[in-house]
């Protein structure tokens, strides 16, 4: 049995709620590397730039091996999980205090070297 390396990065704490920046890893989500980087540097979405830093950092912690090749690498996770909410009040009616939730999230993407058909068998 082979064992794979996973390469992590994470980014917690991102001020961008979840479910924006859900919309973005669902379009990387299994895809190689490369294909990832293309898909987020084209998308105009607020939450790409942070999740294409996410990806940079784990494709250089995988290149900090020396026998790793960064073409072989594969997308193994992707997810992005809410963080703490800042919880802010504005004005409302009457003279109440109406309550904002600012949401954070934190952004998870491990990376793994893809396995050759031959190596399997």
């Amino acid at each position: 049995m082979i064992e794979t390396k996973v390469f992590l990065a994470k980014h917690r704490y991102a001020r961008i709620s979840p479910r924006k920046a859900r919309y973005v890893i669902d379009l990387i989500r299994d895809k190689s590397v490369n294909e990832a980087s293309r898909i987020l540097q084209s998308s105009s979405r607020r939450a790409a730039p942070m999740i294409k830093k996410v990806l940079d950092s784990a494709t250089a912690n995988a290149t900090q091996q020396g026998s790793i090749n960064p073409n072989n690498l594969v997308i193994a996770e992707a997810k992005v999980d809410g963080g703490p909410m800042l919880k802010r009040f504005r004005p409302g009616p009457m003279g109440r205090a109406m309550r904002i939730r600012k949401r954070t999230s934190h952004i998870c993407i491990s990376i793994t070297e893809r396995q050759n058909e031959a190596e399997n068998e």
